[in-house]
């Protein structure tokens, strides 16, 4: 099976030796998503809220650069470094995601790259 490699301006640049995403069959993986801002690659201003709100917009990005869009995930792992966060991220994911929603994990982590205060990544399948 070949795979592809996603890639969009519209989301930060990788800032380590992995690719945005890759596509493999009708299956895409999306890479962990940091609330950077595209055009600066610095972490967005503002609080904890607009951190959540940047990744998801990040993450629909790069959904997007793959040819499908958020309702396409089926799997999501959200990284937290404060567990007290999450229902700040249900109630943001709530703005992005109808029902049914994807499957879920979330996990306390002691850090995140960048400083950040939190990290996303996903699965999504196209065309089924």
């Amino acid at each position: 099976m070949a795979k592809a490699i996603i890639s969009t301006d519209r989301a930060p640049r990788a800032i380590g030796t992995y690719s945005q995403a890759v596509r493999a069959g009708d299956t895409v993986y999306l890479s962990g998503q940091i609330p950077l801002v595209p055009e600066t690659m610095a972490v967005v201003e503002g609080d904890r809220e607009a951190q959540i709100r940047q990744v998801f917009g990040n993450l629909s990005a790069v959904a997007e650069a793959a040819g499908g869009s958020l309702a396409d995930v089926v799997k999501l792992n959200v990284f937290l470094i404060d567990l007290g966060d999450f229902a700040l991220v249900n109630q943001v994911m709530a703005e992005f995601f109808t029902a049914p929603y994807p499957a879920r994990a979330a996990v306390g982590v002691a850090a995140l790259p960048r400083g950040a205060a939190v990290e996303m990544d996903a699965v999504m399948v196209l065309g089924g």
